[in-house]
């Protein structure tokens, strides 16, 4: 065996057996095609919320991080979680996913309870989960597209030639289309993070959490990436959480939306507030503030004024 084969194991293999692109891998699972017709929301009024945080409390040994916080996000909708470096933004994602456990209280997603959860169904829960985590997360060993693809290679069926065209079209629009072959050691920061982002959209998760998903990233990436994030939600009705410190790309995916249409295809434009937005701010361990973000503005609460003093121009 080769040393490339060696290293990129299972999805190097896969690839070479590929041939002609009929070879279809082993893992169960379904790759959404990229003209796949957003589910129909009648058809979805009697389902469970995407996510329910019921009094939900943690703690690193002395050190509570959240006490009581109770939130649900309906499908199809957006919450944008605010709060200052520390607050636990970060935490309550981790908590979706099952990487930590709560002390205390109940988180449920799609219905299910996460926090009692054994391992293995937990496992089968992250399917239709997307995750971009602050520190991108990228295998070195390999390259860009199989990066991208990994949980397409790893957990569906799909031809092995459509799993590479759905790694190009998200690589393009991230506007990496050209990087598909390199390695991640060869990508500045921007771009890494940009890749990782590129992964959580690949499969189509119906659930997208994001943290911090354009730091580090030039204004006109930034609002490509934005872009995105508002078309995930209004034409694909995926449901997402987005953890963010720039309260300028927040507002932006709070009162901008998109549509489509024959004539013109997807147009994105500003309208007011979005309802299906909402934001929530952490502070002392608790859901401080939940609204829209013209109530956010408008909040007179000291704490409110001062947080976003702080981060909306004029700076």
């Amino acid at each position: 065996m080769s040393e490339s084969s060696s290293r990129l194991g299972p999805i190097r293999r896969r690839a070479v057996d590929a041939g002609d692109g009929q070879h279809r891998v082993s893992f169960k699972g379904m790759l959404p095609s990229a003209s796949t017709t957003p589910q129909n929301q009648t058809q979805d009024r009697d389902a469970p919320p995407a996510v329910v945080f019921d009094k939900v409390s943690f703690a690193f040994d002395d050190h509570v991080v959240l006490r009581d916080v109770s939130f649900t996000v309906p499908r199809a909708s957006m919450r944008i979680l605010l709060g200052a470096s520390g607050a636990g933004k970060s935490v309550v994602l981790k908590l979706i996913l099952g990487l930590l456990r709560p002390d205390s209280g109940a988180i449920l997603v799609d219905g299910e309870r996460v926090d009692q959860m054994p391992e293995h169904d937990l496992m089968r829960l992250r399917v239709d989960i997307g995750m971009l985590f602050q520190e991108s997360a990228l295998f070195d060993s390999l390259t860009v597209a199989e990066n991208v693809g990994y949980r397409l290679y790893e957990e569906s069926d799909a031809p092995l030639a459509d799993v590479r065209r759905r790694v190009e079209e998200v690589l393009g629009f991230i506007g990496l289309g050209d990087q598909i072959d390199k390695m991640p050691s060869e990508l500045s920061g921007g771009q890494r993070r940009r890749v990782a982002i590129a992964r959580a959209m690949a499969s189509k998760p119906q659930l997208l959490l994001f943290d911090d998903p354009t730091t580090g990233l030039d204004p006109i990436t930034a609002a490509t990436v934005n872009d995105e994030v508002v078309k995930l939600r209004d034409l694909e009705h995926v449901t997402s959480i987005l953890v963010t410190h720039q309260i300028r790309d927040a507002q932006y995916v709070s009162t901008h939306e998109a549509t489509r249409s024959a004539s013109e295809g997807v147009e994105i434009r500003e309208t007011g507030t979005v309802e299906h937005a909402r934001f929530l701010v952490l502070h002392d361990g608790h859901i401080y503030f939940e609204g829209s973000m013209g109530e956010l503005l408008a909040s007179p609460d000291p704490y409110l004024r001062e947080f976003l003093f702080m981060t909306l121009p004029p700076w």
